[in-house]
């Protein structure tokens, strides 16, 4: 139960549910968006026909709708980049800005566990001492 007392109050249950509810508005904002500005936009090149870009095989139980999925990726690549320009971005910027104002160095790509680091000067000073050659590079593990 402590575990799950510190997962809780850790705050990332929190921050899950608020991004499940500003998800859940923001699709249905998206979607609306989509179905009454970019969908007529679309039908429009499916010629005169009521249909816009869909067509039928043999009934309307088989009607292939284009313009539809033609909207659906439109929708996701807006709300990706919504999220993207909106929250992902300003909160790394905010990340990095704290970071700096507190004197933390900023965190490297691909920077070396001191785990990593103190296995491979464990394993040159056994090679060392089996009179081998260190493995050239030094004591730091090329990544």
């Amino acid at each position: 139960m402590k575990g799950f007392k510190d997962f809780v109050m850790q705050g990332n249950v929190i921050d899950l549910a608020v991004g499940v509810v500003i998800g859940g508005a923001f699709t249905a904002l998206i979607g609306a968006f989509v179905d009454n500005l970019i969908q007529p936009v679309i039908n429009v090149f499916g010629g005169n026909n009521v249909n816009g870009l869909s067509f039928t095989i043999t009934n309307e139980a088989t009607r292939v709708d284009i313009g539809a999925v033609l909207s659906a990726v439109i929708a996701f690549l807006i709300t990706a980049a919504v999220v993207y320009f909106v929250f992902v971005l300003p909160i790394s910027s905010a990340r990095k800005l704290d970071r700096k104002r507190r004197g933390l160095p900023e965190e490297e790509e691909s920077a070396v566990s001191e785990d990593i680091v103190l296995l491979t000067e464990i394993r040159d000073a056994l090679t060392a001492q089996r009179g081998g050659a260190a493995p050239s590079g030094g004591t730091t593990p090329q990544v």
